[in-house]
């Protein structure tokens, strides 16, 4: 059974995560969506409601493959060896997620060299989406609805306060 990895934040999952996760389905057998804790980040929603967010809207992709959540707080090479992953799967946006990529790719061999790490270009549509800036684009009372689905978008208007701007 070929099991891949794809590990985030999803803090919110994006219409972007949803476009690699819906190709990287056709790669594997099961892919375990790792849902990362990392406290350092300051997520707007909490651990439960992302991992929530992710399996309801990942619940009617179809691919053939298993979709499993799984939060996780620990090294991801050790993660993706206790979920018995052989694949890493990454999405890039840019040049500067290449890099970081690149970097992380190399340490991670070093840790496991049987787990390969496969990257997946963003669709042209998603290229510039990054959860950050949709909570950006909502606290400035800005339309989110391009980036995010429609349940992602309400939770996340619910989470926020739009700032009013005064010039």
């Amino acid at each position: 059974m070929r099991v891949g990895l794809y590990p985030g934040t999803f803090d919110p999952i994006t219409n972007g995560h949803l476009d690699i996760i819906g190709r990287a389905v056709k790669l594997v057998d099961k892919l375990v969506i790792g849902v990362a804790i990392n406290r350092g980040k300051g997520p707007l929603f909490t651990l439960e409601e992302r991992v929530e967010m992710v399996e309801r809207e990942t619940a009617g992709l179809e691919g053939g493959a298993e979709i499993v959540v799984v939060p996780f707080e620990t090294l991801l090479m050790h993660f993706a060896e206790e979920m018995g992953a052989t694949m890493i799967v990454r999405g890039l946006r840019a040049v500067a997620d290449f890099e970081y990529e690149y970097q992380m790719t190399a340490i991670n061999q070093q840790l496991n060299r049987n787990i390969e790490t496969v990257f997946l270009m963003a669709d042209l549509r998603h290229q510039a989406i990054a959860s950050r800036l949709v909570k950006e684009i909502a606290t400035l009372g800005g339309d989110i609805s391009h980036f995010v689905t429609p349940g992602v978008a309400s939770r996340v208007l619910a989470k926020v306060k739009p700032r009013e701007t005064t010039l």
